[in-house]
């Protein structure tokens, strides 16, 4: 992963130059707006850059340039596919903070939500009326300011192409991205509020949708499509990038709802159980209520979603899932998902290198545990 953990580099550098750019303008305004540079720094820094990654490797599946960043005699321009990176990573950072507030999540990557620190700003600097309004309001413009700023920084990465065809598809599939992330936080939270008049047939279908719009296409698909867009791809390359990449963004997904419920705090940075509190209809509780009996299906469906469960509860929901083979279920979804994405690559005419990598990120991003 050699040109990947390089490419992350050029991604947080473009990243930080673009902010400083973007910022200065902030200041000029007023240093009132000071938070709104601090937290969107503090929320684009590290991080695993996932998308990033797909994006860089889905350019170099169709491109095959296998580039050093760093050697002096680099022939090609970079500066679309990792304008393009840098800006999904904007995205995934307004969306994050926009998530974070529908949750009323109180941390992210174990440290507080965007709207917490503002709303800690309101209380530690005595402002009036209520500190929790302030701080989702607030939060929601950061996420907004964001979001914004991605199009502008994947403008500035595509306005130089001089293949305009490719320019105009790649500019099409983030567009298209967008939306249909959108679309899938709009079906998530309806799910969560709507369930019960749903038939016990339909959650499992509801929870694929979610999954599919919400998180894997932006996770891993449309982040891939639009790298090999960049290129100058095919319809067959392109075809063959989003073969891999929906069922490997599926399998993105369903472990993060395991780790959504059974993941280490230390490790995830979010509380032990936090789905559980949310109360997100995933595939994991689709599966479970398929699975259990009428009266601990009633208590599984009592208590999920309730935001005060204690740690007791929390434990007897686990166990819960565990017993009647819910977990088990969707690790083995899991491990047919990145079959599938495999069996995609394995034929799919793309760079040797590329081929490579892509197998090593499934792996990557399918076992892990944060």
């Amino acid at each position: 992963m050699a040109h990947g953990s390089r490419l992350v580099d050029l991604v947080q550098t473009r990243i930080d130059s673009f902010l400083d750019e973007r910022t200065s303008i902030l200041r000029s305004i007023s240093p009132d707006l000071e938070p709104l540079d601090e937290f969107s720094r503090r929320f684009l820094s590290g991080g695993k850059r996932f998308r990033a990654l797909f994006c860089y490797w889905g350019w170099e599946a169709v491109s095959g340039a296998g580039f050093d960043p760093f050697a002096d005699d680099e022939p090609r321009d970079l500066a679309p596919i990792v304008s393009a990176a840098a800006a999904l990573e904007l995205f995934h950072a307004a969306a994050l903070i926009h998530d974070d507030i529908i949750d009323r999540s109180d941390t992210r990557r174990g440290a507080p939500s965007a709207h917490r620190l503002f709303e800690r700003t309101h209380a530690e600097a005595g402002w009036l009326r209520r500190s929790d309004d302030f701080g989702t309001a607030s939060a929601i413009l950061l996420g907004d300011l964001l979001l914004g700023w991605s199009d502008e920084l994947l403008d500035e990465g595509l306005d130089p192409m001089p293949d305009r065809n490719a320019a105009a598809a790649a500019r099409a599939e983030y567009v298209r991205m967008r939306t249909e992330v959108t679309a899938g936080q709009y079906l998530d939270i309806l799910a969560e509020q709507s369930w019960h008049q749903r038939r016990d047939d339909e959650q499992r279908v509801i929870a694929e949708r979610v999954i599919t719009f919400k998180a894997a296409k932006y996770s891993v698909e449309a982040p891939l499509a639009l790298g090999g867009l960049i290129a100058g791809g095919t319809p067959s390359q392109i075809e063959a990038l989003r073969a891999f990449g929906l069922p490997l963004g599926i399998a993105y997904q369903l472990r993060d709802d395991l780790l959504g419920v059974f993941g280490d705090p230390e490790v995830t940075g979010k509380p032990s159980g936090d789905d559980l509190r949310e109360g997100k209809r995933t595939m994991l509780i689709a599966a479970a209520r398929e699975r259990l009996a009428p009266g601990p299906r009633g208590l599984l469906d009592e208590l999920l979603g309730d935001p005060e469960l204690d740690e007791a509860q929390i434990r007897m929901l686990q166990r819960t899932i565990l017993d009647c083979g819910a977990a088990d279920e969707i690790e083995q979804l899991i491990a047919n998902e990145v079959g599938r994405a495999r069996a995609a690559l394995a034929d799919a005419p793309v760079s040797d290198v590329a081929r490579t990598e892509l197998d090593a990120l499934a792996t990557t991003v399918s076992r892990r545990t944060s």
